[in-house]
């Protein structure tokens, strides 16, 4: 795999960790109904996201440009690590939506 690839791949892997990591946390603050800060997290998940979706937009640019991108181990698992980022971040704005719907009940017991 080129160098440059290589680069995107692991770029990928982190970037897609650190989103799921901010869904993480917005399920914790939710958790504790603290719902700016939930929500704060999943607008850091997005922006993640977004840069993730660049870094593979470029890969498969240069595909259709005919410049080969060599699948590996390390290209495969970064792939693993975005799709796992973007199911994370949907379902921590579920949980969220969850947490929202179940504060007012028990803030009032």
């Amino acid at each position: 795999m080129e160098e440059r690839n290589y680069q995107t791949a692991i770029d990928i892997i982190l970037k897609a960790g650190d989103s799921k990591n901010e869904s993480m946390m917005a399920i914790g603050a939710a958790r504790e109904f603290d719902f700016e800060k939930a929500s704060f997290y999943l607008e850091e998940a997005g922006k993640k996201l977004i840069e993730v979706h660049e870094l593979q937009t470029a890969l498969i640019q240069q595909e259709a440009e005919g410049s080969a991108v060599e699948v590996n181990i390390i290209l495969v698992h970064a792939q693993d690590h975005l799709t796992t980022a973007i199911v994370m971040k949907d379902q921590a704005e579920e949980f969220v939506k969850l947490y929202q719907m179940l504060a007012p009940v028990l803030h009032n017991k």
